[in-house]
């Protein structure tokens, strides 16, 4: 384990609570997460209307999300009692909180994924760590 003067960056501020943060920024951080955030941005919404607007999202994996960020306090989870059952899915001021930051980062993806798709097609092309760093003049 590094000691704090070892620590640098964001790290630096939160050592002893470090590894607890870290699982939250991994939670907070995943893909589905912050689409299901963003999602649930808008209101309330039954599981079938979250599913039905996040392309590509596994039932399996939907249930999972939702149940971690239930868990997180991120949102809550309402059944009804009505026939047939009726469970609607909504963020709680916390995931309420979080929206700005989810709101930030998927602008920040569409404004930069055509930047990000030429150089990924340039790594395909030379490979990852291929750049020639510029010779310089010899002192001679």
């Amino acid at each position: 384990m590094p000691t704090p003067s070892e620590v640098s960056g964001q790290c630096r501020a939160w050592p002893e609570d470090s590894a607890f943060i870290r699982e939250v920024l991994d939670r907070i951080g995943d893909k589905w997460t912050m689409l299901v955030v963003g999602t649930l941005g808008a209101g309330p919404l039954r599981y079938s209307d979250v599913q039905a607007r996040i392309p590509g999202i596994s039932q399996r994996m939907l249930t999972q999300t939702l149940k971690y960020l239930e868990r997180d306090g991120l949102i809550t989870r309402t059944a009804y009692p009505e026939v047939p059952p009726r469970v609607e899915y909504e963020l709680t001021d916390l995931g309420r909180s979080l929206l700005g930051a989810v709101t930030a980062m998927a602008g920040w993806a569409a404004a930069h994924h055509g930047e990000i798709a030429r150089h990924r097609a340039a790594s395909q092309r030379t490979g990852v760590g291929r750049r020639r760093a510029p010779v310089a003049a010899s002192a001679g």
